[in-house]
């Protein structure tokens, strides 16, 4: 018996709001926490934290919703995690206003790689053993978290890391977003949430006025624009591509980088491409016609708006959890990456050196005129690179 077109048209759309549904899940779950820790580094209100999710939930949603409307392909987008993570480690004794400006000084850097296309080229030929390895320092200390959290809390951690490396045996993609679930419960169940913990309604976003530090600016507006084009971006074209899209890099750039500014008063610290969730809507598991996959774009509109207009609830809920049990969920979140980093930095055997430089500054935590270890983790990658590469070609 041969499907009709009336149900392979159900057949279809289903397959497209189911991958969509297990995207947004596995985006939202596995990073979340980080982004709470980076508002809470730069000193964000608990109404500044929900609004700052908000404003991420709605930008991804109505970028996506353009870009794939548009160009009639899957381009979804997402927040930056490097971009979180780094916040998170290097916003310590920055002001929230401070931070978010520059929340929109690495917008307008994406913009203008967009529009200028030598930078955009530039930024492309940034060594990627250099990008992996900053990458790899930024997430190897947060990381680095998850035994002392297991020591503080071996009841609660210990499970979490058994049930985390179980599943990436077998169901990877689920590992994260149950480890999250998982940790909530065990809090509930245990009593760690107060009675008056959390309330539901619908999230406002809260305008802050950004002010524009130069040091601030380097130490993480700088490295926020680089680690974001370098490990979000370049990954989220190249999963376009390896599934036979040609996507439109300087209109994705531009409307990515606008996005960012704009909402940056509101907390959002960085919009772009996205790689890994990607994956789960470019294939043909999300639809078997290829040209039809884009309309992902509208279940992703709806689903990532909903998250958006609800996101205070979430910020309450996973601001009540243990520190340490916060600690140990996104240090196991961010494993997958720095193994990936780690992997990517020692590729080329010539470029060992240059990365383990890059990676062991930028992991110290150093910081020279209030300028941040991955900035300085960068420059010391470069610089070695190029004599090095300088003096071979002699």
């Amino acid at each position: 018996m041969t499907d009709t077109p009336l149900s392979s048209s159900r057949s279809g759309w289903f397959s497209l709001i189911s991958s969509t549904l297990t995207a947004v899940v596995v985006g939202f779950a596995s990073t979340i926490l980080l982004i709470m820790e980076a508002a809470r580094a730069v000193g964000a209100t608990p109404s500044q934290q929900a609004s700052w999710a908000a404003a991420l939930c709605i930008g991804m949603a109505v970028s996506s919703f353009i870009l794939s409307w548009r160009y009639k392909m899957p381009m979804i987008t997402a927040w930056s995690t490097p971009g979180a993570v780094l916040i998170a480690t290097s916003g310590s004794g920055v002001s929230y206003q401070n931070a978010l400006g520059a929340f929109v000084v690495a917008g307008l850097l994406m913009v203008v790689a967009g529009l200028i296309k030598p930078l955009e080229r530039a930024i492309e030929k940034i060594p990627a053993p250099v990008a992996a390895a900053m990458l790899a320092g930024v997430l190897l200390r947060y990381t680095l978290g998850v035994p002392g959290a297991a020591m503080a809390m071996p009841l609660f951690v210990l499970p979490l890391v058994i049930v985390f490396f179980g599943l990436r045996l077998s169901y990877p993609l689920y590992a994260v977003p149950v480890v999250v679930v998982a940790g909530v419960a065990m809090a509930a169940f245990s009593g760690s949430f107060a009675g008056d913990c959390c309330s539901f309604g619908i999230t406002a976003l809260e305008w802050t006025t950004p002010t524009f530090d130069l040091q601030t600016i380097l130490s993480i507006g700088v490295p926020l624009f680089l680690v974001t084009m370098a490990s979000q971006n370049l990954p989220g074209f190249a999963v376009l591509r390896a599934s036979g899209y040609q996507p439109p890099v300087q209109p994705a750039l531009v409307v990515t980088g606008v996005t960012s500014s704009l909402l940056a008063p509101f907390g959002s610290h960085a919009i772009n491409m996205a790689a890994i969730t990607a994956s789960i809507v470019t294939g043909p598991d999300c639809h078997p016609d290829s040209g039809k996959r884009w309309l992902v774009a509208w279940p992703y509109l709806v689903f990532y708006g909903l998250i958006g207009l609800m996101a205070a609830s979430f910020v309450q809920v996973l601001g009540a959890l243990p520190k340490d049990l916060i600690t140990a969920i996104a240090g196991l979140a961010l494993f997958s990456p720095l193994m990936g980093g780690v992997t990517a930095m020692m590729k080329e055997p010539r470029d060992i050196e240059s990365a383990l430089v890059t990676f062991l500054v930028t992991a110290s935590g150093l910081s020279i005129g209030g300028v941040g270890s991955a900035f300085w983790g960068l420059v010391a990658g470069l610089v070695l690179f190029g004599a090095r590469h300088v003096l071979t070609r002699k």
